[in-house]
């Protein structure tokens, strides 16, 4: 209590002064429109700047929980967009069936594309609903396959995988082919046994034919880099860029056909009878 005392007495020159000018400025702003709106416009951009710099510090630490939300919704329209789509492509009303499409969201905390067998590993499992061959992809394109799952994790063959083959086609003409990795640059990969008859152009096109209950007819693919017919087999050999940057991939959706089983089960019994 002394020390500010003697603090009052030491500068109480320079005090009766800062509170003499205090009083002067009050009473000018009262007086003087003029004086008085600078004085408001002053307020108002110190105060504005304050509340934007608090505003960008909370807008920065709410990213995770705004980038969650974006990817659930994004999850919950492209479901709707797979089922809509489906739905019209068979020309009948599917709805009285039930939703045919599930897509989960998921997190890569591992991805390697230089290898010739390369995976991803996924931050959600069995318990988040993730199962063995169900198909991988971003919002660009297909990323891979399901391959092992744990109850919270899981690993993707990817398609740089010299494994993966999936059934793919180009998208202007419906022309089928099987879509595998040759190893080296991760941005192309090759699409085989596509008939001679086709009518193969750059830039061209290519996504998913929809052949097989893993991944929904026309997701996108890439783009046909380069071509080749090899006369003797009457085939195409295509290179095709990859619509992905697979050596960047951050979150993905993992598509399961609520059909799979049954699908599957009837083609079993079918190929038992043969």
């Amino acid at each position: 209590m002394q020390q500010i005392v003697n603090f009052l007495i030491k500068y109480r020159n320079f005090l009766l002064f800062a509170f003499l000018l205090f009083l002067s400025l009050v009473f000018t702003i009262q007086s003087h429109s003029y004086h008085r709106s600078k004085f408001v416009n002053s307020a108002n951009f110190l105060s504005g700047g304050i509340f934007t710099a608090i505003d960008n510090v909370s807008t920065y630490f709410d990213l995770k929980t705004h980038n969650e939300q974006l990817l659930a919704e994004n999850s919950r329209l492209r479901q709707q967009l797979l089922n809509t789509r489906d739905s019209v492509s068979q020309k009948i009303d599917t709805s009285s069936f039930g939703t045919k499409f599930k897509i989960t969201t998921a997190k890569v905390i591992n991805n390697n594309y230089s290898h010739k067998d390369n995976f991803l590993t996924l931050k959600a499992g069995r318990d988040a609903g993730i199962k063995q061959d169900l198909g991988v992809i971003t919002s660009k394109g297909i990323v891979g396959i399901v391959d092992k799952v744990s109850p919270g994790y899981a690993t993707v063959m990817s398609i740089l995988n010299s494994n993966s083959q999936i059934n793919a086609k180009l998208k202007k003409s419906n022309h089928f082919g099987i879509l595998v990795w040759k190893g080296g640059d991760p941005n192309l990969v090759d699409l085989i046994d596509v008939q001679s008859k086709a009518p193969v152009k750059q830039g061209d096109t290519i996504v998913t034919g929809g052949k097989s209950t893993i991944f929904p007819e026309g997701i996108g693919i890439g783009t046909i880099e380069q071509f080749a017919l090899d006369p003797t087999e009457n085939f195409y050999s295509i290179k095709v860029k990859l619509f992905n940057d697979m050596t960047n991939v951050g979150h993905v959706y993992v598509i399961e056909n609520l059909d799979r089983k049954e699908i599957q089960t009837l083609e079993q019994e079918t190929r038992d009878e043969q």
